[in-house]
């Protein structure tokens, strides 16, 4: 489901775990973290490791009706919304909560997100303004300061703006562009002719032409609407990056003054646009994708007035039916969530309002829950894990037997410097400055929204706060982000099956011992690497060592392009590159790690498993999940982390310990001979 956006993490140059898009229940204790009941013990473990550890556990985890996929992520992700309602609900418990406290606003926000009378009662009303504003436009420089202030609300026709990290002065925040403007999840769905993506495209005209009709146009005014939508967006498509071409950061680093801008692009009024965003000088900018600035120029000067208000309207229409009436929400839903996810039910309406609220006030109420929820000996044993998987990565560097001493020598010096967050952040979030009211969830929305558009348009020329966060402590998923060369874990993610206090080491190793590994490799894939210590974009490696590193990630890519699933879809290798580089990373440190710790030790075996054992038992647990045939499809072409059935058969079996704790042998399916194994880091 789409929300009014706020800056998407590619955008922010952040590189996560994974998507939190499933649930099963929770673990505790060590005789629980693996369970042999959900093992599927008649499958070979060289013909799908991944069956073999979760076979039964789908068998008896059918997707549920209000999701896509059902898995160990959400495991996490369904009990912390639990725990954030108890929350809210003892704050509005309270009477005595003060205009203008916390309290107060996330009562507030989540309770006018809860009054369905008075939401389907205005109807269209909320936007109606907005729309008007649309239609009375008269002037294309109208037009463009449209576009600016649709931006403040974060609706987002067009482009993408936002503050970021300088990427070759890691130091400094500048003004950044990004391609957007399109519906639909990649330009594949537009440029594309085979038939699934011909009947997708026809589903999302009529789901266009819905809102137009829900909007109060007559059936033939809707339908051309939605013809005009998606030619417009089709052609911005046309001159879109694909999510290849954007994988490569040289790619969308073109630093320059406005008036560089200004001649790339001289058709859209940029003096005009930045003046209504309220940033009348932006210094330097970073125009992530020239050739799609570029596009859009032509396209202004192409298209008449009156088909791009037509786009605007629909822009305001589609990110704000979600928090609309009722038939708004259902005709959105019934296009993503249906059509593109398959879908059967709508998320409970309390768990939607709850995401909203969360994602607007998310430190607010990450406070509340890091204070309840997050125990403070979680934190340090976390930072005696980040350590040792530190030090067990430093000596992987050392004996690499494809890497140059002084390349080897700056990898070393990049990896001791990359800074570790852990649960929550040092300095929390100032909220003094929004206003939320009692009785009007869309103003709520549109007041949070400009909130956060201000806060980021303020960095522009200041100093980069390294101290913080991109995700909130109660998100499930961890990241790293190169320009600030930093890993982050959230306290969300920091609970069983990830990691478990009461759990030998063998099971934390396996687990939130991987998910360590997997961030620092980040730092060295395919993108990673490109960055030096400080965070900036720069190029520390010898040619021969990068020629090297290129035909080793090649090698991983085919063995990822090879993999099959619903019988004839194939993991694009390229695309989950950086992914892949990190989970086989993760697996090797993490387990070097895990022999760091046993000393030579060799721990009895815990229900007739050994410690190696449970190590790669636990990393396929963390992975396992059911997922419906539409949304794994969907996936493969936007998603760049392979899907988890590939990300637990195709690692492992480049490990050559993984055999032997496993007897696997020649023959079998996923088997790799000894020469073809793939190591990287």
């Amino acid at each position: 489901m789409k929300k009014l956006l706020s800056i998407p993490l590619a955008l922010a140059m952040i590189w996560a775990l994974g998507s939190c898009n499933q649930q099963p229940k929770k673990q505790t204790g060590m005789n629980e973290a693996i369970n042999p009941a959900n093992m599927d013990k008649n499958i070979l473990p060289g013909n799908n490791f991944y069956e073999y550890v979760n076979g039964n556990w789908i068998k008896d985890h059918p997707v549920p009706p209000e999701y896509s996929s059902y898995g160990a992520f959400t495991v996490l992700y369904e009990n912390n919304e639990k725990e954030l309602k108890d929350l809210i609900d003892e704050i509005s418990k309270k009477k005595d909560a003060p205009m203008g406290s916390i309290d107060q606003k996330i009562r507030d926000f989540f309770n006018s997100g809860m009054d369905t009378a008075q939401i389907n009662a205005a109807g269209i009303k909320p936007i109606e303004p907005e729309l008007q504003t649309i239609q009375n436009i008269k002037t294309k420089k109208e037009l463009d300061a449209e576009i600016a202030k649709l931006h403040t609300m974060r609706v987002h026709p067009l482009f993408f703006f936002y503050a970021g990290a300088d990427e070759k002065n890691s130091s400094m925040e500048i003004a950044n562009l990004h391609q957007g403007g399109l519906g639909l999840p990649d330009v594949d769905y537009y440029l594309k002719d085979d038939a699934p993506i011909k009947k997708i495209r026809e589903a999302y005209k009529q789901y266009i032409a819905r809102l137009f009709e829900l909007k109060g146009d007559s059936g033939k005014e809707a339908q051309k609407a939605a013809n005009t939508v998606l030619d417009i967006e089709t052609q911005l498509a046309k001159v879109s990056f694909t999510r290849l071409e954007r994988r490569v950061p040289e790619n969308n680093y073109n630093k320059m003054p406005l008036a560089q801008l200004e001649k790339i692009s001289p058709d859209f009024d940029w003096s005009v646009y930045f003046a209504a965003l309220g940033l009348k000088n932006p210094g330097d900018i970073n125009v992530s994708q020239l050739r799609f600035f570029e596009g859009i120029s032509k396209l202004m000067k192409e298209i008449p007035l009156s088909q791009w208000k037509t786009y605007l309207e629909w822009k305001m229409l589609d990110d704000a039916a979600p928090f609309l009436s009722e038939p708004f929400v259902e005709a959105q839903f019934d296009f993503f969530g249906k059509t593109l996810s398959g879908q059967q039910e709508m998320r409970p309406r309390w768990k939607r309002v709850l995401g909203v609220t969360s994602g607007n006030m998310g430190e607010a109420l990450g406070k509340l829950y890091v204070e309840k929820y997050f125990p403070p000996e979680s934190k340090k044993r976390m930072l005696e894990l980040v350590e040792n998987l530190r030090a067990a990565f430093a000596e992987r560097i050392k004996k690499l037997d494809w890497m140059s001493e002084g390349t080897k020598e700056k990898a070393l010096e990049k990896l001791e410097a990359i800074t570790v967050k852990i649960g929550y952040p040092d300095k929390w979030r100032d909220y003094s400055a929004l206003q939320i009211i009692p009785d009007n969830y869309f103003q709520n929305l549109v007041n949070a929204s400009k909130f956060s558009f201000e806060y980021n348009l303020e960095k522009v020329g200041k100093p980069v706060d390294k101290s913080e966060w991109g995700m909130t402590p109660q998100t499930v998923n961890a990241y790293y982000n190169p320009s600030n060369n930093e890993i982050v874990f959230p306290a969300g993610i920091l609970q069983p099956p990830f990691f478990n206090k009461d759990a030998d080491d063998a099971v934390n190793y396996g687990a939130i011992g991987v998910v360590i590994g997997h961030e620092m490799t980040h730092g060295f894939d395919d993108q990673g690497r490109k960055y030096d210590k400080e965070g900036n974009m720069n190029d520390w490696w010898t040619k021969e060592d990068a020629e090297r590193f290129a035909k080793k990630t090649a090698e991983l890519a085919k063995e990822y392009d090879n993999y099959t699933l619903l019988d004839s879809l194939h993991v694009n290798g390229e695309m989950t590159m950086g992914e892949n580089i990190a989970d086989l990373g993760g697996l090797n440190i993490s387990h070097d790690a895990l022999m760091r710790a046993l000393n030579g030790k060799t721990p009895k075996p815990i229900q007739g498993f050994t410690a190696d054992q449970r190590f790669f038992l636990s990393y396929a647990t963390i992975w396992r999940q059911s997922i419906r045939p539409k949304e794994l499809a969907k996936r493969l072409k936007t998603d760049v982390h392979s899907p988890a059935e590939a990300r637990v058969n195709i690692p492992p079996f480049n490990m050559d310990v993984f055999y032997k704790d496993f007897d696997i042998k020649a023959g079998e399916k996923l088997y790799i001979a000894p020469d073809d194994r793939v190591k990287i880091w």
